[in-house]
């Protein structure tokens, strides 16, 4: 509360709710029945509702078919892939997949590359409705062949003795040329902005880039690429590296009755993927989560809306209330998703007496150590005794997890502020961390 009077905010934006695991009552709770925004926290919701319904073996399988016979090392037909939402289908493990392919004589494919996305029902998406800078990589739609996220990797490497700047692109892509930025004197400033990039079918770099900041990186979404075009030119480039060719074109499609299955890539552990999204807040992967409960539990092609109904459903199984919840993708990338900081403790506490407690409890940034809560609370006596997910929008700074108090009590706590000078907020939610290890 004094944290609220320093920040000159008003309690109503605040909603607080603090129970010791093995209690029957909370020790705090203000304003804990309204509705808030509660951003990333969120995904604690969509992690705890996968881990349970999914269960900790849940992988995810990327399949290969052959759309029709092999003479020797030619595919007469089309290689087919078939998705199932795998969040994490990075790269190096694509790179691993096409391998299997490989290894099982494949190496001209005649047809086609047809991808199978139909695990995921097919619904518009606009990466520009959220904050109007479509390129951010969080920006992702869903995606049931999301290929590394859909995004690329650029580094600049400035090059003084020769006057230019290198870049190098992650994944490689077949036919996508990439044109370099000048290179310039001066302050390395906003850098990013000063690149002049523009990402079409291929990436140009107008502007300019400053020798005084050294290498640099730089994530972004090429969303003018259809998820189509962007696995076609990486799997061209990588299957060409492994000694492959493909005759074909790229298209969308469904995997026939009479094609037969040549190999399946399977994901690393639903745990694994749970920690990936609440330790780094990925809202690409807590899409792709919501989505993956839909599919698996209604047993037909996952929507949002399909995937919001699971969880809800699955919360008053729980005995916990959850009228005022709405999930619009699971993430809390969204101005309308909403829930009650008593229903995030009341589900937190039911966590923490469940068998998948650990897995799920790990997930979670350990304060002043690692994720997003390695720079905070580094300097206080809660560091390393509090797991905690965070959650920050303009308008939203929250905190949902767990305090080990210094009376050896485990506490279910969550802390969000909405207001429109939230910037404070992650003071007073770290108060209260604090507050509640030194009082609990």
């Amino acid at each position: 509360m004094q944290a609220l009077k320093r920040a000159e905010l008003p309690a109503q934006a605040l909603g607080v709710y603090v129970q010791e695991v093995g209690a029957r009552k909370p020790l705090v709770a203000v304003n804990a029945e309204r509705a808030f925004s509660p951003a990333s926290t969120m995904k604690l919701v969509t992690t705890y509702a996968a881990l349970e319904m999914l269960g900790p073996t849940y992988t995810w399988k990327t399949q290969a078919y052959a759309g029709g016979p092999q003479t020797g090392d030619i595919l007469q037909g089309d290689l087919i892939i078939k998705g199932s939402g795998d969040p994490k289908l990075v790269t190096e493990n694509f790179w691993l997949f096409l391998r299997q392919i490989r290894a099982h004589g494949i190496r001209e494919i005649r047809g086609d590359l047809v991808l199978d996305r139909s695990a995921f029902e097919e619904a518009p998406f606009d990466p520009s409705k959220f904050d109007g800078d479509a390129v951010k990589p969080y920006n992702v739609g869903a995606d049931a062949l999301l290929l590394n996220y859909s995004a690329l990797r650029f580094r600049f490497i400035p090059n003084p003795s020769l006057n230019s700047v290198s870049v190098v692109m992650d994944p490689p892509m077949a036919d996508y040329a990439v044109t370099g930025p000048r290179l310039t004197n001066g302050d390395c400033g906003d850098w990013q902005r000063k690149l002049g990039a523009v990402l079409t079918t291929g990436a140009d770099f107008s502007g300019g880039f400053a020798a005084s900041c050294g290498e640099k990186t730089w994530y972004a979404y090429p969303y003018q690429m259809t998820p189509t075009q962007y696995f076609g030119a990486v799997f061209r480039q990588m299957w060409a590296d492994l000694g492959g060719s493909l005759k074909g074109g790229v298209k969308n499609g469904v995997t026939p009755a009479s094609a037969a299955m040549i190999t399946e890539w399977e994901s690393a552990p639903l745990p694994e993927i749970v920690r990936d999204i609440n330790k780094y807040s990925n809202n690409v992967m807590a899409r792709q989560a919501l989505l993956t409960l839909a599919l698996e539990v209604l047993r037909q092609p996952a929507s949002t809306g399909r995937g919001a109904q699971v969880v809800k459903e699955w919360l008053a199984a729980k005995g916990v209330d959850a009228s005022e919840l709405v999930i619009e993708n699971g993430s809390g990338l969204s101005r309308v998703e909403r829930i009650a900081p008593r229903t995030l403790g009341r589900m937190l506490v039911a966590a923490f007496k469940s068998p998948l407690m650990p897995e799920f409890v790990s997930s979670m940034p350990l304060a002043g150590f690692d994720g997003t809560m390695r720079n905070r609370l580094w300097d206080k006596s809660v560091a390393g005794k509090a797991h905690i997910k965070t959650g920050r929008l303009d308008d939203v700074r929250a905190v949902a997890g767990y305090v080990l108090a210094a009376s050896g009590k485990y506490y279910a706590v969550v802390s969000i502020l909405n207001h429109r000078n939230a910037v404070a907020g992650a003071e007073i939610n770290d108060a209260l961390l604090q507050w509640v290890y030194e009082r609990g």
